[in-house]
């Protein structure tokens, strides 16, 4: 009868308990996805808008959700009830990040409302949902397999959205050129993910770190080549150069709600990941990927913003483009906070986090006022905003300010301080040389966004090609979009009022 209990009592221990408010917020966003797929099926055509409505109360209900866990306290799907080693945690940077997903995803729902009639609404709507549970996954993510698998689910729908325009040929190579390269770099860190499970026997971050610290001689070769693997697959997903080259093509090629939802929710993704798997999973190799992660911070913010620099105004979208370039360079920034804990600790990762909700405000406003803008232009050059305070002053007003906050001058100052912030980091872990490139490279950044800002209220230029006159649409700019904007502009406003609701994040340890 002992032995029985035991064996009773041993079984029990194995079978998982869900703690369902913990995953609530993918899971309900999973969940709506298919609901709003199936109804698409039942719902006629005049009545498709209402299910870009339904995602939109999906996404709402999801970031309610993430109010009941803010002690940051939970974990599910654990080995046993006395291990330490889950596969799923609600820390206080999963939720961080979570929020910016679901809100980056809300205001992404809110530029697509009104602008998907030339779109199929049930697919549009599940893809974007589907990409969004994954993206919202992965910070919680605590092992190699379930990040995995959460990075796929919030990548493949993105490639589908990428070449959703039927019959639009740049939109179908973009997204050609997004999914080969995106499977190259999945192929490489699949690798790297089965090198370090067959050093170290584990998927487990946290049991990752510590079976690391003792690989046998034999397996130090095969652990050393895991590691690199697995960072070279997320640098891609964070448009790291050398990797970024699929990024401006794509940008241009995709819708232009969709850019923008690459631009700071696909980012959020593979810097999440990144983070993950470097300072939980990999601390004992610092040494390797601190060193290689700065040469990548310094690199990717050099090209980013020589690149955005040399646009030119009269080019076809060149304005998504510039966005696009621009991005690239702030992945730059963000990388230095997290090549920064390899020397400082994992405190420095509250630098990269409160960046990246900077950044994420101020971007998706700024591609906000790029819709408004296309609406009237559908060239998107950079020339079509020349005097756009004398028709849209309020646009260009906000327009101004989400670049000034990018830039990092007044009256944007939380742009300000987040960059201050980030250089911090680069000199508190002994890196002077970085913090000397990031210090040249906004000086580079300035004179474009400075340019663009300028140029908003020059006077008008009349165009004397037909196809680039104005084009007039006889309504007016959609609520949603025109809401879209209104609430990244009171966010950013707000920010730079109280910086410390975000700067926060950057005094301590968010795990």
């Amino acid at each position: 009868m002992t032995v029985a209990a035991e064996s009773a009592t041993g079984a029990a221990s194995l079978v998982q308990s869900v703690d369902w408010l913990a995953v609530a917020p993918p899971v309900i966003t999973a969940s709506v996805a298919l609901l709003v797929l199936v109804a698409d099926l039942f719902v006629a055509e005049r009545h498709k808008p209402l299910l870009g409505w339904g995602a939109l109360a999906g996404l709402v209900a999801a970031l309610a959700l993430l109010v009941p866990l803010r002690a940051g306290d939970r974990s599910t799907f654990c080995l046993t009830d006395a291990a330490q080693a889950c596969s799923y945690t609600a820390d206080h940077f999963a939720l961080v990040i979570q929020a910016l997903v679901l809100g980056g995803a809300l205001l992404t729902a809110l530029l697509s409302i009104g602008d998907t009639r030339k779109l199929p609404a049930g697919e549009f709507w599940f893809l974007l949902l589907s990409s969004a549970a994954g993206a919202t996954l992965l910070p919680a993510s605590r092992d190699l397999a379930t990040l995995v698998v959460a990075l796929e689910v919030a990548s493949l729908p993105a490639f589908a959205l990428v070449g959703i325009k039927r019959g639009d040929r740049r939109s179908s190579e973009a997204a050609l050129k997004f999914f080969l390269s995106s499977v190259v770099a999945t192929a490489v860190m699949l690798l790297g993910v089965s090198f370090v499970y067959a050093a170290t026997g584990t998927m487990h971050l946290t049991e990752i770190a510590a079976r690391l610290d003792d690989v046998p001689g034999g397996l130090q070769t095969l652990a050393e080549a895991g590691v690199v693997l697995t960072l070279v697959g997320f640098a891609f997903k964070t448009a790291a150069a050398p990797f970024h080259f699929w990024v401006p093509d794509t940008y241009v090629g995709a819708p232009l709600p969709i850019a923008a939802y690459l631009s700071v929710v696909g980012k959020a993704v593979g810097f999440s990941g990144l983070v993950l798997v470097t300072v939980i999973g990999f601390p004992s190799y610092a040494d390797v990927w601190g060193p290689a992660l700065a040469v990548l911070a310094a690199l990717t913010m050099t090209i980013g913003n020589v690149a955005a620099l040399r646009q030119d105004a009269t080019r076809a979208r060149s304005a998504v483009r510039l966005l696009a370039w621009s991005s690239v360079g702030q992945a730059g920034y963000l990388l230095v906070p997290i090549a920064a804990a390899a020397y400082a600790g994992d405190e420095q990762i509250g630098s990269t986090v409160a960046y990246a909700l900077m950044y994420a405000v101020v971007n998706l406003g700024a591609f906000a006022v790029a819709a408004v803008v296309a609406r009237s232009h559908p060239g998107n050059r950079l020339g079509d905003y020349q005097g756009l305070y004398a028709t849209r002053p309020l646009a260009a007003l906000t327009l101004g300010f989400f670049l000034l906050c990018l830039a990092g001058l007044p009256p944007g100052i939380i742009g300000l301080f987040a960059k201050v912030t980030v250089f911090s980091s680069a000199v508190d872990a002994g890196l002077g040389w970085l913090a000397v490139v990031m210090a040249v490279n906004v000086v580079i950044a300035l004179y474009y966004y400075l340019r663009w800002t300028a140029a908003l209220f020059r006077a008008p230029v009349t165009a004397t090609d037909p196809q680039e006159a104005p084009v007039s649409h006889g309504h007016r700019v959609p609520a949603p979009l025109t809401l879209a904007i209104v609430l990244t502009a009171v966010t950013g406003i707000t920010l730079s009022g109280a910086p410390q609701l975000i700067l926060r994040f950057a005094t301590g340890s968010l795990f």
